[in-house]
């Protein structure tokens, strides 16, 4: 499965694939982080369209149009708030990262990016959150043909770094 994940650090909404996963706020209006960095790039019409959405609920996805990114999709993962890891999290950051995969997989996309959800302004554990993000991509791809690809952009070297050394200890387990 190693082969069908990479790891780099960057910025999401640079990225040339199918679909790209945006951490999003349950309103889906934009906001800080990778969310507001996305809707700034995407461009005044993915902002109307989520509009019309109205929102969607911790540990779902929505799908829009990318409009004015590189990618096809933006694919609105609303991950949860950490307050302690007694409040449902990790279920919750796994079902984004699950919705996300189906709906990849119900499209039969090649590439999907994907950011460190709930790692921002959402205070979750940065290596909990990395584990369970790369435990449920293994375990998505070695059952599912789509996406081909999935790649874990992250924005800066720590966090870079810890998804790269948890990617070696995965695949040599």
């Amino acid at each position: 499965m190693k082969d069908r994940i990479d790891i780099i650090q960057g910025d999401i909404t640079e990225l040339a694939v199918d679909a790209i996963v945006n951490a999003a706020n349950r309103g889906l209006l934009g906001g800080g982080g990778v969310d507001g960095a996305i809707h700034r790039a995407a461009g005044p019409e993915l902002l109307a369209v989520c509009r019309e959405i109205g929102g969607c609920p911790t540990g779902e996805v929505r799908v829009t149009k990318a409009f004015h990114l590189p990618s096809t999709y933006v694919f609105h993962a609303v991950g949860p708030i950490w307050q302690g890891g007694n409040a449902g999290e990790p279920d919750l950051l796994r079902a984004c990262y699950r919705n996300a995969l189906d709906e990849a997989s119900n499209r039969q996309l090649g590439a999907l990016a994907l950011p460190a959800i709930s790692c921002g302004v959402y205070g979750y554990p940065h290596q909990e959150a990395a584990t369970i993000a790369l435990n449920e991509v293994w375990q998505w791809l070695v059952g599912h043909e789509f996406p081909q690809k999935v790649v874990f952009v992250l924005f800066d070297q720590p966090m870079y770094e810890l998804y790269q050394r948890l990617l070696v200890e995965k695949a040599k387990s």
